[in-house]
């Protein structure tokens, strides 16, 4: 695979990438560059992380090395699953199973925990350096890529921590690429604009769009319109069957303007999710308002869906009947390993998450 095929493998579906010049440097100068994506382990996986995973199997197949790193002191910091280690590494044994039974290639990834740095001297060492280099006012601009208002720090300042931390991370892992959503990519540019000002190896910046909760997108603003597990009428678990998947599509935001085409969660649904996983969208309506029809790119799609052939409905329709085929190698693996998920929903029940 020559570097302008690698490089399509790490653009497809990429919403930013910084820099191009850098990735290609990065693709001809290293056979095997490295990458890596944090998660904060948090509580049950929503229908983004398919996105994730293919991007994941993208890197892969472009020959990089991928570090999958469970920012277990992060979500400590965060506040997440009562605020309990043992809860947050319980969750990521969880996580770890989503993304194998998501295609992600076992024995060409690296699963590491935040927590197998943080005894370390040179760790803080590190943070400390990019710190010193990086304003308080920075600090908490970023503070959005952990669901906060800068406002906040004001009242736990171990938030202040979590930016210099995940920057901490991508140098004390010795990342080419880093690896998210659009949503952390505050975090991306300050370890960027750190790694000037020490003269260290920049990371080079990659990210994929947020998909919209099922109510409808915010082109302003589409971190705070993204699909997330803390409103479940607005999100798709990957652990849904297609009768609860067909419930909620039915309600889905699917507006027939073009204009609102990228805060339409039903289209960008098949373009980042059963497009790339399925190959193609198939729609079995009766003859009557068509017939079946298949559609294997995303432009046929949307000129039908605008064009006024593919209803609302039966693009709601066809959609339920490709994400629950997505999601069928997911309900097989889990029914085979069940046990770090039944662990899982055992500590959101604890903590009054789930009833």
């Amino acid at each position: 695979m020559n570097v302008e095929e690698r490089m399509a493998l790490v653009l497809r579906n990429t919403e930013e990438l910084v820099t191009e010049e850098e990735l290609r440097t990065l693709l001809t100068e290293k056979e095997e560059p490295t990458a890596y994506i944090g998660f904060e382990p948090s509580g049950l996986v929503h229908l983004g992380w398919v996105l994730v995973a293919q991007k994941i199997r993208d890197l892969t197949d472009a020959g990089f090395k991928v570090t999958i790193f469970w920012a277990d002191w992060h979500a400590y910091i965060n506040d997440k699953l009562g605020g309990d280690l043992e809860n947050i590494r319980t969750c990521a044994k969880y996580m770890e199973d989503c993304f194998i039974a998501l295609g992600v290639p076992r024995d060409r990834v690296e699963f590491k925990y935040a927590s197998q740095m943080v005894s370390e001297v040179e760790y803080w060492e590190t943070v400390i350096k990019v710190a010193k280099v990086t304003s308080l006012s920075r600090v908490k601009r970023a503070m959005t890529i952990m669901g906060r208002s800068e406002d906040e720090a004001e009242v736990d300042s171990s938030k202040l921590f979590y930016p210099i931390l995940q920057a901490t991370d991508i140098f004390c892992m010795g990342m080419d690429v880093a690896y998210a959503g659009l949503d952390q990519r505050r975090a991306h540019m300050l370890a960027r604009d750190a790694a000037d000002k020490l003269g260290w190896k920049k990371p080079i910046a990659l990210h994929t769009p947020l998909l919209p909760g099922l109510k409808g997108g915010n082109r302003m603003n589409p971190a705070e319109a993204k699909m997330s597990k803390s409103d479940p009428n607005s999100s798709i678990n990957i652990h849904d069957d297609r009768e609860s998947i067909a419930k909620k599509m039915k309600k889905a935001f699917c507006p027939p303007e073009r204009e609102s085409e990228d805060e339409n969660p039903v289209l960008m649904l098949c373009r980042y999710v059963i497009l790339p996983r399925n190959g193609e969208l198939f729609v079995d309506r009766p003859e009557k308002y068509g017939g079946p029809v298949t559609y294997r790119t995303y432009e046929e799609i949307t000129e039908a869906y605008f064009g006024g052939s593919l209803s609302p409905v039966d693009l709601k329709s066809g959609v339920s009947d490709g994400l629950a085929k997505t999601l069928e190698p997911v309900a097989e693996y889990f029914r085979e390993h069940p046990e770090n998920h039944e662990a899982l929903v055992e500590v959101l029940k604890g903590i009054g998450k789930l009833r």
